[in-house]
């Protein structure tokens, strides 16, 4: 069943009377004074858009595209965005095109086969364990982020790939080794990408605001604490859904088939896609423009696998959206006052507990969390909470770099709805976990994320030259 089916298929009243409850409550809170003298009304009502619609997209009361485009209307009918050419100007960024050339590649890895080749290759391998398909996944997380850098395109591959080993082993849609499969893909597929510096925007604007930092150095410091994430993000997987993992898989009958053209074909352009993103250092090409040649390829008579109707159904349009959608928020939170007016109250009195540096991270990284809560767009996050992070570290006496990457790392580690991340986006819209199910994921890895950054980063990174304290 689709996303789409699931969310049709609800009780209509119940949806009628949360969605009308929700949108009353939005007028009259517009008619609320401004609640801080700091809090022009215009980012009050950015603040107020933001937050009905994150519930929206939580709660699932409307298809999350509707809801996206609502929140287009509402931040131009409130003035929030000031006008509607502001509350598109997510629209105009290059992440939602982007994300067409990813999934688009995701179709052509099913339609010219290769999907099912692999699927029939992990079942083979896995020789009827559903724990052993799980590992081959999470194991090879690290390694395709070498030849795949961005998580949304593994993400926008694998799903279809997986889906193909879901549906040659009948496993029914939302059985709980299929919700384990997809998690790690929306959630722990992510924290590969973050240990190299051309993984995605996380480090590469992280890198661009901290300064000074070569792919080496990058490496070096991430590598240990977001291995480490990996691995018991991995385990938490296996805890929640470890029931799943006793299910028998049935192996499909072995194919000896060589690799068709179109096959070769859809390889040599991700390949080339790849090796683009690879090489970005070089020729500074944003990673949309790899995206649409490879979509332009993979579409092109006689030679792609592709018609355009393929992707009427194969990808899911609700997707660009809901992030284009998400960083029209980020921006016009931005714009109006709204998130440096909600940082400064999330984090603006830090410096105070410079003789206790513990304290200090602890409310960073509480402060990070309730940021990345309400601010869907991790480049929106990161644009607000790094520089603050930087600044509060220096007045404190503490170690800046540390301070920004575990502000980085506490954004980075969690999605709590799937507007958040483009790679749980394509996740979410194949119907297999709930936006419930990702939000008590999301709980659960910022435990693992608090974690990891007190026992493992702080002392790694001490260890190899950037300790916490300067002073």
């Amino acid at each position: 069943m689709s996303r789409i089916e699931t969310v049709v298929g609800r009780d209509a009243p119940a949806r009628t009377l949360a969605l009308s409850l929700t949108l009353g409550a939005l007028a009259l809170a517009l008619f609320l004074p401004p609640l801080s003298e700091g809090l022009p009304a215009a980012a009050q009502r950015a603040l107020i858009v933001t937050l009905i619609t994150i519930v929206l997209w939580t709660a699932e009361v409307l298809e999350p595209g509707v809801t996206a485009l609502l929140s287009v209307a509402l931040l131009a009918l409130t003035g929030a965005a000031g006008s509607m050419r502001g509350s598109l100007q997510g629209f105009a960024n290059p992440v939602p095109y982007f994300l067409v050339g990813v999934l688009t590649m995701g179709v052509a890895v099913v339609r010219s086969g290769l999907a099912e080749r692999l699927a029939r290759t992990i079942l083979e391998r896995a020789r009827g364990r559903s724990l052993a398909v799980y590992l081959q996944l999470v194991a090879a997380f690290p390694v395709l982020t070498f030849v795949l850098p961005s998580a949304t395109t593994r993400s926008g591959i694998l799903i279809h790939i997986y889906d193909e080993v879901f549906t040659l082993a009948a496993v029914p849609r939302g059985a709980d080794i299929a919700k384990a499969v997809m998690l790690a893909l929306s959630s722990i597929n992510r924290l590969a990408s973050t240990a190299l510096l051309t993984g995605g925007i996380t480090p590469v604007m992280s890198a661009a605001i901290i300064g000074g930092m070569s792919w080496t150095g990058w490496f070096a410091l991430m590598a240990v604490p977001y291995y480490t994430i990996l691995l018991l993000g991995g385990l938490l997987t296996w805890a929640l859904y470890r029931g799943g993992f006793t299910r028998g898989l049935p192996a499909p009958r072995r194919e000896l088939r060589p690799l068709s053209g179109a096959e070769w074909r859809t390889i040599a352009v991700i390949l080339g896609a790849s090796a683009l993103w690879l090489t970005d250092a070089v020729h500074h090409l944003d990673p949309a423009l790899p995206a649409l040649l490879a979509f332009v390829a993979l579409l092109t008579p006689r030679f792609g696998p592709l018609v355009w109707a393929d992707l009427e159904r194969g990808v899911g349009w609700a997707n660009v959206f809901v992030i284009a959608v998400s960083i029209s928020l980020a921006h016009v939170l931005g714009t109006s006052g709204a998130a440096g007016w909600l940082a400064r109250l999330l984090v603006g009195g830090l410096p105070t507990l410079g003789d206790r540096p513990l304290a200090t991270i602890i409310l960073l990284m509480l402060g990070a969390t309730l940021l990345r809560a309400l601010v869907p767009n991790i480049a929106g996050f990161l644009a607000l909470a790094l520089p603050l992070a930087i600044s509060v570290g220096r007045e404190a006496g503490l170690n800046p770099l540390v301070c920004a990457l575990v502000v980085m790392m506490t954004g980075d580690a969690v999605v709590y709805y799937p507007a958040q991340s483009a790679s749980a986006l394509v996740i979410y819209e194949r119907g297999h976990v709930s936006a419930a199910e990702m939000l008590r994921f999301g709980l659960w890895m910022t435990l693992v994320g608090w974690v990891a950054i007190v026992l493992v980063a702080l002392p790694w990174w001490a260890l190899i030259g950037e300790p916490l304290v300067t002073r």
